[in-house]
């Protein structure tokens, strides 16, 4: 492909072993700045904000492993965002939950850069990946009950991935008015927390490859 122009690019993921995954997969891409944003949105939303207080970036990317909903993206798989969501941003009622957006005090989903998001899926899945473009959660508690998984994907229609630093990272480069995306290879599913049934390494690699489908993408 190559045909989408980005100079520089910064790439966030929360701990050392998602950032030299994606370092291996670029391969030396002198395009790219790997960082590290640490757990949670908080906390990504900082370290991501101090980056592009100091750097010039065309395009954010939010990057590592995290939970599948199993209807849409299966362990192994790859999942783009086609937005970044706040799942657990608002107030809790006799009727359920509110979103921040309900209450009109702001916005709890960030779009993606769609022409990126699309073009690196399509790049994907011709290189032999299993990907989806999906919308992303963003919780501050990873969910670990059959019931919880149920209510957010009822919340959340598609919802294809869960992440605790993807709204973060996003929020930080809309302030700054740069394009963002996020990526999440699938480690496990979303729901009861089962941790043999987790494939962090094989995760790992499917986030290498990415990036070096990436490099192809961007010209």
């Amino acid at each position: 492909m190559g045909n989408i122009q980005v100079k520089k690019v910064l790439v966030m993921t929360a701990v050392e072993v998602e950032r030299a995954a994606v370092l291996r997969g670029l391969g030396g891409d002198g395009r790219f700045e790997v960082r590290l944003a640490d757990v949670g949105p908080a906390s990504a939303a900082a370290n991501t904000a101090l980056a592009l207080a100091v750097g010039d970036y065309d395009l954010v990317i939010s990057a590592g492993i995290g939970g599948g909903f199993a209807e849409v993206a299966g362990i192994g798989s790859l999942v783009l965002a086609s937005e970044m969501i706040a799942a657990d941003l608002g107030a809790e009622s006799a009727e359920g939950f509110i979103s921040v957006d309900e209450l009109g005090f702001g916005s709890a989903r960030i779009p993606a850069d769609h022409a990126i998001a699309a073009s690196w899926c399509e790049a994907l899945l011709a290189a032999g990946q299993r990907a989806c473009v999906g919308p992303v959660l963003t919780v501050c508690t990873a969910t670990g009950s059959a019931a919880s998984a149920s209510a957010l994907a009822a919340r959340v229609k598609g919802a294809a991935a869960e992440g605790m630093e993807g709204f973060g990272v996003a929020t930080a480069a809309k302030l700054r008015n740069v394009p963002a995306l996020e990526i999440r290879a699938i480690s496990n599913a979303v729901g009861p927390r089962d941790r043999a049934a987790w494939r962090i390494p094989e995760a790992l690699q499917s986030l290498e490859k990415a990036f070096s489908v990436l490099t192809e993408v961007l010209s």
